[in-house]
């Protein structure tokens, strides 16, 4: 069946709202103008290229490099000039206006590492500052990627904590993501606070996003992330990519190589321009990956497979007024990968080969307006991706394992915000309407597998949260209509905050959500396994899952001098009914493996999460995180005949933790030292190489890793940085690795790589 979208519904909501909300190009022509400078509090210097922004507008300007900005023809009035600079805690001062007047207004800031008081978009659906959101918001930020090396979105999410990426293919390097110990299913990944990563997007999404193009990452674990709708019940992802500030221009190279001489070579280009007068602006990324199979036990079969990903696009920036602004963002993805083994002959005549091509197309339109009062905010936005995917997934040099897919997601909407006194409290009312629609055709001849999905899903939301400087109550509900249920699923959700002292902040929050009945990633991605593949399809009543979600935390943040600490306690437990489980069936006569997905009676998942953070000025950062939970089904199961039932949920290990550790024993010098602890889990080893299924207890595994950065300062603000370290210092890799061609490409568990050196170049002008 084709897919059929109409590619005007994009801009529909853009134009509607530009009728609704005109643009006025109109410049305050009053000659009242803002001048001054920002200093660092504790060194005194000048600080060049901080953001001087007037609150609730659109209009802004950075410091020079000399420190000092220059803002004309503002509104009349009293307003808040904003200065904000990353590292440092963003500043809110009152100034009045007038004309005619020039008025000089001077900002000094606190270096501040931690990222306690950074705005967030991801816990409301609105800019809030962290601190005060009803539910935590953590934040993943570029110096993260710096000291943990990361290069693409998969390898940042495991430093934090409650989550977990692990590679569970060793043909292919399928990533899933695991939050609050649920599988990748249940959570939403979001580009851009938008829905638009579907189920095959998902397989291998998280390795497509390069570290270059993002922004920031916001995570919101448990339920506080029902407001993004269906399957967000262990939480929410948020990848927020990277819009034009000033002139820049980045380019850097990091080179990786084993102790086997396989390597993997990163390389991004980022630059920013901005017009004289910061209305206009474009942020361009490109950024490219190649990597060589490694075979770890030198069987001749690759453990991790090939790859080569490109990805290169844009975001503009068009402020139409002093409160309203377009933004546009495209980009395009090729990514190939392959594994198994006979890489220099085509897929069917290996003994074992998983292939795919893919050919990505992103892009989102969104506009925002805002009253000049700062009390009513509209934002109408677009978005879509389509995905071509050319596949192989076979074995015994099968030429009819070839397939295609074609899949196409997209997501319109429009948000209406208003903010109001409340007596002591001040309250913000928001809802929004959504309409969602993914169209996937996923085609394997040779396995008589010939899938055509189409999802429709129309919501809304409206929640009010009601919050001043000590208290905070949020009470919404989302109701959505999918087309593949006969009645429409309402998620509400509450969620209390109480900051009795300065730096202590108390959260409750519950919370319900639900999956629906249709084709999730696993499906998509078919396993060589015993010289035969693995294939999954629906029970023909599968029902919709439901969950039930109760969070409460404790987060501390104090500064003594020039230090800073952060401790947050949470406490986490979700219950599902209904809950998918994968059960196998039978074996065909080609060997291949039918497992079917139906429920199971029922399913908790609950834990604690910990971490801590202390820095001392942008000297010495330490960030360590802690996860014990406990996921299990309420009645034993057994996803095969040779092994026993029981109610512990596979690859879910009961600990697992990070640490992270910045050090500046000289002036642009540092030190990066990161760890990954993951603790034993239950792993399904298929029969194929063993003779029958099992299961398999793994080791507890310490991924070390070091990175050595020196900065070099070529001109004013030019600088030239060359790092150098080791990946998996401790070589803790998989040990048991199946061999030979009837091998459980699935059975795969631990660190995502050997032991690997790496350098790297950056230079930024």
């Amino acid at each position: 069946m084709h897919i059929q979208f109409n590619p005007y519904s994009i801009i529909v909501s853009v134009l509607l709202a530009m009728t609704i909300f005109p643009l006025h190009a109109e410049d305050y022509v009053h000659d009242a103008h803002l001048t001054g400078h920002v200093l660092d509090e504790r060194t005194g210097e000048h600080l060049p290229f901080v953001n001087v922004q007037l609150k609730g507008t659109a209009i802004g300007t950075i410091t020079d490099e000399s420190g000092h900005y220059l803002l004309k023809d503002l509104p009349l009035g009293r307003q808040i000039i904003v200065f904000s600079y990353v590292g440092y805690e963003s500043e809110e001062l009152p100034v009045v206006i007038e004309a005619d007047k020039t008025v000089e207004l001077k900002a000094v800031i606190h270096e501040q590492a931690q990222q306690i008081d950074d705005v967030v978009v991801s816990a409301n659906r609105y800019a809030t500052k962290r601190q005060e959101a009803a539910t935590i918001v953590n934040i993943l930020s570029p110096k993260l990627f710096e000291t943990a090396a990361v290069s693409c979105v998969a390898d940042a999410l495991n430093f934090q904590p409650g989550l977990r990426v692990e590679n569970t293919c060793t043909n292919c390097g399928k990533t899933d993501l695991r939050i609050n110990g649920l599988q990748g299913q249940y959570s939403q990944i979001l580009m851009d606070s938008r829905p638009v990563f579907s189920s095959l997007a998902s397989v291998y999404g998280l390795e497509q996003v390069p570290a270059a193009m993002i922004d920031r990452i916001e995570v919101i674990r448990g339920g506080g992330s029902a407001l993004f709708g269906a399957n967000a019940i262990a939480g929410v992802v948020n990848i927020i990519t990277k819009e034009p500030v000033r002139n820049f221009v980045n380019v850097a190279n990091t080179s990786a190589v084993t102790e086997k001489g396989t390597y993997d070579i990163n390389t991004d280009l980022n630059a920013s321009v901005m017009s004289e007068n910061r209305k206009i602006g474009a942020y361009i990324f490109a950024g490219h990956r190649t990597r060589s199979p490694y075979d770890r036990d030198n069987d001749g079969f690759s453990d991790i497979p090939l790859l080569r990903t490109t990805t290169a696009g844009a975001r503009l920036l068009f402020k139409t007024s002093a409160y309203s602004k377009l933004t546009a963002e495209y980009h395009h993805t090729t990514d190939h990968r392959r594994g198994g083994n006979n890489f220099e002959l085509e897929p069917h005549e290996a003994d074992i080969a998983e292939q795919l091509r893919h050919n990505i197309d992103a892009g989102s339109l969104a506009f925002d307006w805002y009253s000049s009062d700062n009390r009513h905010y509209v934002s109408a936005y677009s978005a879509l991706q389509h995905i071509a995917r050319e596949s192989y997934f076979g074995a015994g040099k099968d030429p009819f394992a070839y397939g295609r897919s074609r899949d196409l997601s997209s997501t319109t909407g429009i948000q209406y915000r208003y903010s109001y006194p409340c007596g002591a409290m001040n309250g913000d009312l928001s809802v929004g309407t959504e309409y969602t629609y993914n169209g996937l055709q996923d085609k394997m001849t040779g396995y008589n597998r010939n899938m055509n999905q189409q999802v429709h899903l129309i919501g809304g939301y409206a929640q009010n949260e009601w919050k001043n400087e000590q208290w905070s109550v949020l009470v919404g509900a989302r109701l959505e209509q999918h087309n593949l249920l006969s009645r429409p699923v309402c998620t509400p959700r509450a969620m209390f905050r109480y900051t009795p002292l300065r730096g202590l902040v108390l959260r409750a929050g519950y919370s319900s959500g639900y999956r629906p009945p249709q084709a999730y990633d696993e499906d998509l991605h078919v396993a060589a396994v015993g010289g035969g593949v693995s294939l999954i399809s629906l029970d023909k009543n599968l029902r919709p899952e439901t969950s039930h979600s109760a969070t409460a935390s404790i987060d501390y943040q104090h500064a003594f001098g020039q230090w800073q600490l952060n401790l947050t306690a949470e406490g986490f437990y979700t219950y599902l009914h209904d809950v998918f489980f994968l059960r196998e069936d039978s074996t065909d006569t080609s060997g291949n493996l039918h497992f079917t997905r139906t429920n199971a009676a029922g399913a908790w998942v609950g834990g604690l999460n910990l971490e801590g953070k202390l820095n001392y000025t942008s000297l010495l950062s330490i960030q360590v995180g802690y996860t014990w939970q406990q996921s299990r089904y309420v009645t034993p199961q057994a996803w095969s005949a040779d092994v026993a039932p029981h109610t512990r949920m596979l690859r879910t290990p009961d600990h697992y933790a990070y640490m992270l550790i910045d050090v500046e024993p000289v002036k642009d010098f540092t030190i990066s030292l990161n760890g990954k602890l993951t603790g034993s889990m239950i792993v399904p080893h298929l029969a194929g190489f063993v003779p029958k299924d099992e299961e398999s207890i793994t080791p507890v595994f310490w991924d070390m890793g070091v990175r050595l950065a020196y900065d070099i300062h070529l001109y004013k603000h030019y600088c030239l940085e060359v790092s150098a370290g080791v990946k998996n210092l401790l070589d803790m890799y998989q040990r048991d690795l199946d061999r030979g061609a009837n091998r459980d490409a699935d059975y795969i568990y631990g660190p995502a790589q050997p032991r690997t050196y790496f350098a790297g170049v950056a230079l930024k002008l």
